[in-house]
């Protein structure tokens, strides 16, 4: 029979954890989704990583102005000293962290990490311009290639062949949410496309300005398709290699129904101003049937 001073920590991450599960549950219908064919321990684990970087996200993108922004970018590097020290955690009033802190030491998943995702959303602060490929390729690894890197340790060893295409789906989901998201970005005063790369395709900031879904536009829009698709084909040889307890059959999932908003984009001939392209419910159910039988 447990001890209760076990049954009470057994209690508060069990708490923590369905605070994890409920966080994911409504925020990120599509990896919830996606995540049920996972074993329950990874699924959990999967979880809790959501957790923290969804905190991560809105302590920034939710901060009034730009001096909440950097107090918020302090407290999350002070919020990662305590998540990988053993410290008590109840009196920062996180109910999602001890679930975290724990798949955190127990996958043993580097912070250095949590700390380039950090330093991806510092990226994001106040207004936000792009300048080449490399700058925007950086910056997929730091908000997405490195949540891929760190996915691997939560479903499989760590190993060298899995690492490479982890980082590409990564950079191939985020450069899916630039192109489905320019017009809401932009509202935000935040332009992830390449200058220089549009202005290749005779567009500066007027035309997204304007929402010109122009012929020039749509090229452009064509050419960047192409990148993300290409980034979603070197991810595959990895994903082949994951456990076939559900991991593979999950992120799998996960890079069909991401690509498949680049099937929409094209549907609507590449006019993303005033709509957001999405995979509907039926469309994701079909797509999951379709991964099961694969």
């Amino acid at each position: 029979m447990p001890s209760p001073e076990l049954a009470t920590v057994d209690s508060t991450l069990a708490e923590s954890l369905q605070a994890c599960r409920a966080m994911t549950k409504h925020h990120a219908k599509t990896f919830y989704f996606a995540s049920h064919t996972l074993p329950p321990q990874k699924r959990a684990d999967a979880y809790a990583v959501y957790a923290f970087c969804r905190h991560v996200d809105d302590r920034i993108d939710l901060a009034p102005d730009q001096a909440a922004r950097a107090a918020g970018v302090v407290e999350l590097r002070a919020l990662l000293d305590a998540a990988y020290a053993p410290f008590d955690l109840s009196d920062l009033g996180l109910p999602w962290l001890a679930a975290f802190r724990e798949t955190a030491h127990r996958r043993a998943i580097p912070r250095a990490y949590f700390d380039d995702l950090i330093a991806g959303v510092e990226l994001d602060q106040g207004t936000v311009r792009i300048k080449t490929w490399e700058e925007l390729d950086r910056y997929c690894y730091l908000v997405a290639g490195v949540v891929g890197l760190i996915m691997v340790h939560v479903l499989a060893e760590p190993a060298p062949e899995l690492l490479g295409p982890a980082r590409d789906l990564g950079t191939a989901m985020q450069l899916t949410n630039i192109l489905r998201d320019i017009d809401e970005d932009w509202q935000r005063d935040r332009l992830y496309l390449p200058r220089t790369e549009l202005a290749k395709f005779g567009l500066n900031e007027e035309d997204i300005a304007q929402s010109r879904a122009s012929d020039f536009f749509c090229a452009f829009m064509r050419f960047q398709v192409g990148r993300a698709r290409s980034y979603y084909a070197q991810a595959e040889p990895g994903i082949r290699l994951l456990p076939g307890d559900g991991s593979r059959r999950t992120v799998r999932l996960m890079s069909t129904i991401y690509g498949d908003i680049l099937r929409e984009i094209e549907k609507k001939d590449y006019r993303v101003f005033g709509v957001r392209c999405r995979v509907s419910l039926p469309r994701k159910v079909w797509l999951a049937a379709r991964n099961w039988w694969r």
